[in-house]
């Protein structure tokens, strides 16, 4: 219990060894180790410096010390070098840490109380375009890690009826859509966001040379009132229903419902906390349902599987395909 009391601290003292080098320099001496005085001079910080940051990753084991002398440990290779894991620490870092100060505030009052530490708006994704730039790197490449591997595994099973128009509803930054324009010329792929990550969406699309079949429409998606255009054989909604609390999801299912053409299927792709592979894994979304609570809008959360099922049942859809994708994702495929 004391490991949890202190650990904010801890990951401070983790995340200011890496950027400072601290650890660098013990690794780069793996096979005899360093003094703190030699982790000084190699890392160009203070004796002082060097002495206290080891001392608190010792703590949390990310080194080991031995003879006076530190070495990094499997963790602290891991926290130097995995993907993963950096990309989870920045994002902790970058966008929550500040803010997670107001958790309880968020809790009892169903905002994102968190996110005044960046600016005034209602939730995070007005204001993502606005971010710090460093703040901002952060989300995107958070955001796209845990997409991105699985939109080639999902592509062929979505398009394999060959569908004419796509309707991607919070498309963000354009990353599926790019995907279905660059495998399959033919379809017209329509995105629905925020004026700002659609302005981004446009930019990459002029970068990738995939603009002719390229649709966007500024939305706010809260405001139910807005229909989405309609006539579509496929709405597609990946990672986007969790950023929503049930009543607003059921919502958007409907309005998803009413945009499809005769035939078409509805797609959700979605990281479920139950049908991970691992603890580790399940642990990880358990942690982002807390960013959605003090950070984003103070409403949504990571879903057990069987909530979706439910909200997909209510809107009156029927699910024609529960389909593991990759190591983390679920598809699931939806017909009126």
């Amino acid at each position: 219990m004391h490991a949890l009391a202190f650990s904010p601290l801890f990951f401070q003292a983790a995340m200011a060894a890496r950027n400072m080098g601290v650890l660098a320099a013990v690794h780069a001496a793996k096979d005899t180790g360093l003094v703190p005085a030699e982790v000084a001079a190699r890392a160009s910080v203070t004796l002082y410096a060097a002495r206290v940051l080891l001392e608190g990753c010792l703590a949390i084991q990310l080194v080991a010390l031995e003879g006076g002398r530190y070495r990094l440990t499997p963790a602290g290779e891991l926290w130097l070098f995995d993907e993963m894991t950096k990309v989870n620490a920045n994002f902790v870092q970058d966008i929550c840490y500040a803010g997670a100060l107001h958790l309880e505030e968020s809790l009892r009052t169903g905002l994102p109380a968190g996110l005044k530490v960046f600016g005034e708006w209602p939730t995070i994704y007005e204001g993502l375009t606005q971010l710090p730039p460093a703040a901002q790197q952060s989300w995107f490449d958070f955001d796209h890690f845990y997409s991105d591997g699985a939109f080639p595994i999902a592509f062929p099973k979505v398009f394999a009826a060959r569908p004419e128009r796509l309707l991607d509803v919070g498309g963000n930054t354009g990353k599926w859509a790019l995907h279905c324009l660059a495998n399959d010329p033919a379809v017209e792929v329509t995105v629905l966001d925020h004026p700002g990550q659609l302005a981004q969406l446009q930019a990459n699309a002029v970068v990738a040379g995939l603009t002719a079949h390229l649709r966007t429409v500024p939305m706010n998606l809260l405001d139910h009132a807005l229909a989405f255009p309609t006539g579509f054989d496929v709405v597609w909604m990946s990672q986007f229903l969790d950023c929503f609390g049930e009543p607003d999801i059921a919502q958007l299912l409907q309005r998803g419902i009413a945009a499809l053409a005769p035939g078409g299927r509805l797609c959700v792709m979605e990281a479920f906390w139950d049908r991970q592979p691992n603890d580790v894994a399940e642990l990880c979304l358990q942690g982002t349902s807390l960013y959605f609570s003090c950070m984003a809008n103070g409403t949504s959360r990571m879903y057990h599987s069987q909530d979706f099922l439910e909200l997909i049942a209510g809107a009156g859809l029927t699910l024609v395909s529960d389909e593991k994708i990759g190591l983390s994702h679920t598809l699931l495929t939806c017909v009126i």
